[in-house]
């Protein structure tokens, strides 16, 4: 039996225990650590963007240097999965279920992040801010625990017709797109603004991931006689398309790329970068290429970051640059968490984003949530690629719904 003062001394600590309910309660949450998986291809065909965790891996190592989130260290986990669908399931299984995250932040990829999204939301785990600009993202009703942060591809699609339209209004229009989520979301965006038109317009092809060419796609969509071009695809094999168009002959009026895929260091330099002179992008995010960023006081922030936390990358890479912007917002809700990092609040805090301006976006290009609005960046702005840099034109524009 216990004696009165051994009871009053668990009766106290019982009554103290809810105060620290959360950080317990939560998994990866203690009172010194906050545990955040992330999922890259630091391997396989979309490797390319194996940078972007490896400057999230640096970004939260400084964070910590500083003092971490609320006294907490950022313990931040980061597994390869090869662009892969079933190994992304098997990591994602890793991170939740024996690493025990509190949340998983960036994975990269619509058909890897395709594979785990149910799975994340049966789980009620945090899935937060996507490196895939797939539009299902934002659908908060059915995929609550999900949440985008880049442009959605579907909206991406419409500013390109918007222009196109604009530009040349007869054209015929060849679609080279890579044939899963990813790529699929160009054909919707396309048909959203040319509806009726679209069957007259456009003639789609579409390729594999595990392809090891387009070549044959691109000289296809040539005999077409099409003369104008979108490209939906990856970093490889936009290198491989804007070298083949220009090396077969084809010089459609106007060639639009997907804003994922214009990288200088890993796209434009190995293409050749005389032969994507003229190609129009969109973009969201700050050209280190750009001389126009060169005195900007948010760009001079992330080279600051680069030379003391990366000194060995290529700066010329954009995936860089993104993965700073992200990384920004991320500790923005971490901070606005205050001391409840349990995943509900986490969950609140990132769909509670009130104009949030990061020094890598573009001036006038903010970052916004709501509990039914899951699609953090919805404007953009043209790029015409002049040989070294890509030079923006026009202002800043949304697609069809904004």
């Amino acid at each position: 039996m216990l004696n009165r003062r051994t009871f009053l001394a668990a009766s106290a600590a019982a009554m103290a225990a809810p105060r620290f309910a959360g950080a317990q309660s939560t998994p990866g949450v203690t009172a010194t650590e906050i545990k955040i998986g992330n999922i890259m291809p630091y391997s396989g065909p979309a490797s390319a963007y194996g940078v972007i965790g490896r400057l999230e891996q640096a970004y939260f190592k400084a964070l910590n240097d500083a003092g971490g989130i609320a006294g907490r260290k950022i313990n931040f986990i980061t597994y390869d999965d090869g662009y892969s669908p079933p190994k992304t399931v098997e990591q994602a299984r890793r991170l939740v279920e024996q690493d025990r995250v509190a949340f998983l932040f960036n994975p990269l990829g619509t058909p890897t992040n395709s594979a785990i999204v149910r799975y994340m939301n049966q789980r009620k785990v945090p899935h937060l801010f996507l490196s895939t600009g797939a539009d299902k993202w934002g659908n908060h009703q059915e995929t609550p625990w999900t949440i985008g942060w880049q442009p959605s591809y579907r909206t991406e699609a419409q500013i390109y017709m918007k222009h196109l339209l604009e530009q040349k209004p007869d054209a015929k229009l060849a679609l080279l797109y890579q044939n899963d989520d990813f790529g699929k979301d160009y054909l919707v965006g396309v048909r959203d603004i040319l509806g009726d038109r679209y069957d007259r317009m456009v003639r789609a092809v579409s390729h594999e991931v595990t392809d090891p060419t387009i070549d044959s796609q691109v000289v296809s969509l040539q005999a077409g006689g099409a003369d104008a071009l979108l490209t939906a695809t990856t970093p490889k094999f936009a290198a491989q398309t804007i070298r083949k168009v220009h090396d077969i002959g084809w010089r459609p009026a106007l060639h639009y790329l997907t804003n994922v895929s214009i990288s200088v260091a890993t796209v434009m330099q190995p293409a050749g970068p005389e032969k994507g002179v003229g190609i129009i992008t969109s973009t969201y995010v700050k050209d280190q290429t750009d001389p126009a960023w060169r005195d900007d006081p948010g760009m001079n922030e992330w080279r600051d970051f680069m030379r003391r936390h990366m000194p060995d990358a290529d700066l010329n890479d954009g995936s860089y640059v993104f993965a700073y912007g992200v990384s920004k917002t991320m500790e923005h809700v971490l901070r606005q968490c205050g001391n409840d990092f349990s995943r509900e609040n986490i969950m609140k805090q990132a769909t509670n984003i009130r104009d949030l301006e990061v020094p890598t976006l573009l001036p006038g290009i903010r970052v916004s949530t709501s509990p039914t609005n899951y699609h953090p960046i919805r404007q953009m702005q043209l790029a015409r690629w002049n040989g070294s840099t890509w030079e923006r034109f026009g202002g800043v524009i949304g697609g069809a719904n904004v």
